[in-house]
């Protein structure tokens, strides 16, 4: 055990009354490290049976279970509260509950005042599990100890005491930063912005103040130079900017240019790479080849060795993954995009890739309240053909103009989407899977969704 970390938990966390409102992945993750560290705890869920009273009471020994309900008393006497990222605290029964001396946390907060790990942090609302598992292949691949932690991959309480690493990339959604006060990254980026989780933000200003906090006190603010939103704010000036876009790159900052009739990534004036060379995509991979090039370079990686790597990173399941299907059709699962931006930047990324063939989107799902408006132009001059599902399909089909009601339909299952995609598509034709929606009125999560996706096309094939 490390005697250093040991005595650092100990001076913050001995003695004090701590709850952990939550027994999901990351609420068992909290517990199992103040057990480890011999830190007192209980545990609140309002879920009826997350979790095996005789499996916690087995792995927990003497710590308090409390479940079925917030317990209020509980909460009130709590000196630290250690909330999981999907429970929100300004739900009444908690909110009321919370002493004004009470420490509110989550588990990032904690391991940022426990490690002193350089950070490279990573939010936005779409592109971010791309952008972090980039930068983790190609930081090891250079030689560097990196741990990958955040939103994605382990979680950080469960690393942070395993070999000291030289960096760690966290991906940050806005629920665990709404409890990060502390952190200090080496450099962070606000990759875009556009609605998401507004059914528990209330407002895209509040969403976006939110997702700004990851500049607070960080070396490097890098930002997309074409979405004004993730521009720092004038409160983060102490920080050394640096810009990626899809525009020429000024000096020091990164773009894409022209060079030779071929577009390319830009360092300033020096050309990179060209994007027909890279493995990933689409304008929008092109802005998660930057946008991991500038926080590589701020942690003093070699460029050109950033670059070599990431010609060997081949991309994520169910992000814009092509699926082998060898009938001349691409069939392309993105059901990693769960708001309107991702599916976007899908559209938008992919059709230049078209050369004039034909675009047919399967969308929809449980839109969260969003406003699907800005996928009117997309769906209106680059979609050839509409499938819709899910509890909002209709609401996104509505923004196609009357004259393509003919090729707009909804239909009652994804298999069903697949199968009139089919005789949709000819040769060359891409078929894109972009929800555009959460899958959760009609899946577990987007990985089901995507394997249901991936299922229908090969077994379709094969009964042709």
């Amino acid at each position: 055990m490390n005697k250093e970390l040991q005595q650092s938990v100990t001076a913050q966390l001995a003695n004090k009354r701590i709850v952990i409102l939550g027994i999901g992945i990351t609420g068992l993750s909290c517990a199992r490290f103040l057990h480890r560290y011999k830190i007192s705890f209980a545990v609140n869920d309002s879920r009826a049976m997350p979790i095996s009273p005789g499996d916690f009471k087995h792995q927990f020994a003497d710590n308090t279970l409390v479940l079925g309900h917030w317990d209020q008393a509980l909460i009130a006497q709590a000196d630290v509260l250690i909330v999981s990222p999907g429970i929100d605290i300004a739900e009444s029964e908690i909110d009321k509950a919370i002493s004004k001396h009470c420490d509110v946390i989550g588990d990032i907060e904690l391991f940022c005042r426990l490690s002193d790990t350089p950070i490279l942090a990573v939010t936005g609302s779409n592109g971010k599990s791309t952008v972090v598992s980039m930068l983790h292949y190609v930081g090891n691949d250079l030689g560097y100890c990196v741990q990958l932690g955040g939103n994605i991959g382990l979680p950080v309480l469960d690393q942070i005491d395993k070999v000291q690493a030289d960096f760690i990339v966290l991906e940050l959604s806005s629920f665990q930063l709404e409890t990060v006060k502390s952190m200090k990254a080496l450099a962070a980026t606000v990759l875009n912005l556009s609605d998401d989780h507004l059914d528990r933000h209330k407002t895209l200003a509040n969403y976006g103040a939110i997702k700004q906090s990851i500049y607070q006190n960080c070396t490097y603010a890098i930002f997309n130079c074409n979405d004004l939103a993730t521009q720092p704010n004038a409160i983060y000036a102490q920080s050394s900017h640096l810009s990626f876009g899809i525009d020429p790159a000024q000096s020091g900052d990164f773009g894409l240019a022209t060079v030779h009739d071929e577009s390319y990534l830009m360092y300033g004036e020096q050309a990179l790479c060209a994007l027909a060379q890279l493995p990933l995509q689409g304008i929008h991979n092109a802005l998660n080849y930057l946008a991991v090039l500038a926080l590589g370079k701020s942690a003093g990686w070699d460029l050109n060795a950033m670059l070599a790597s990431l010609m060997a990173f081949k991309g994520l399941a169910h992000r814009c993954e092509v699926i082998e299907s060898n009938d001349g059709i691409r069939w392309v699962n993105d059901s990693k995009a769960t708001n309107v931006g991702a599916t976007l930047a899908a559209i938008e990324g992919l059709s230049p890739t078209l050369k004039g063939n034909k675009l047919i989107l399967i969308a929809g799902g449980d839109g969260k309240g969003a406003d699907f408006s800005p996928l009117s132009q997309a769906l209106t001059q680059q979609v050839d053909y509409l499938i819709t599902l899910g509890k909002d399909g209709r609401a996104i089909a509505s923004l196609r103009a009357d004259q393509q009601a003919d090729k707009t339909t909804h239909v009652d299952s994804l298999s069903a989407a697949v199968a009139l995609a089919r005789t949709q598509a000819h040769l060359g034709d891409m078929v894109l899977l972009s929800p555009a929606c959460a899958s959760l009125d009609m899946f577990a999560n987007y990985v089901e969704r995507g394997v249901v996706f991936i299922k229908s096309v090969l077994m379709q094939k094969e009964g042709n």
